[in-house]
């Protein structure tokens, strides 16, 4: 079944290992790198409902203009694609980035607490172009996100799902299950109608 989505800035969060390294040859040139989001991994968005991102949805947006940031700040902005202080690129696993960070005293400083483990969690921020709503067996309901608008990636301390975004599922599952109710009652008023004709 697929759902026609207006969610848009939606952000995803994802507790990740970073590997940051500094060039010997330039004590100033730091890197990180990790995962900012991963295939088939169910997330709950909140009681009942759940998301997975499907291999291949970042494929049409990594030609965009797209920002690294820390904690979605756009003050902090910590690399860009188009100016190749970003990379990102899709495996199997999911979507994986390498920031070649600015010589800016907020960079070093994250730098220096992802290296303490400090913080160790990352988010992105998209437009949702295409998904499907699955209801599962057990009367859940999940998205499966199949295709995306990404716009940003960021370095989060603590991740959280924005209220806009849980207010706007809600509001289609209501929505779902009232076209569902809907069905119900038609079918119904057919069943008696071929009762009343015998």
């Amino acid at each position: 079944m697929k759902t026609a989505t207006q969610l848009k800035n939606c952000k995803r969060d994802l507790k990740t290992h970073f590997n940051v390294t500094r060039a010997e040859s330039s004590p100033n040139d730091f890197t990180i790198e990790g995962y900012f989001a991963l295939y088939e991994q169910e997330t709950e968005l909140f009681e009942g409902v759940y998301e997975i991102i499907t291999k291949g949805a970042f494929n049409k947006t990594l030609n965009n203009d797209i920002r690294a940031l820390w904690n979605h700040n756009t003050q902090y902005v910590l690399g860009r694609n188009k100016s190749g202080s970003l990379e990102l690129r899709e495996d199997d696993k999911g979507l994986f980035g390498v920031v070649k960070l600015p010589a800016t005293q907020y960079a070093k400083d994250l730098y220096e607490l992802i290296s303490r483990g400090d913080v160790d969690q990352c988010s992105f921020g998209f437009n949702i172009l295409d998904e499907e709503l699955e209801e599962l067996a057990s009367g859940a309901y999940r998205f499966r996100l199949k295709e995306v608008d990404l716009h940003e990636i960021s370095v989060v301390t603590f991740p959280a799902y924005e209220n806009t975004t849980v207010q706007a599922r809600t509001k289609q599952l209501e929505q779902m299950q009232q076209r569902k109710l809907e069905t119900k009652k038609l079918e119904l008023q057919k069943r008696l109608e071929g009762i009343n004709k015998c």
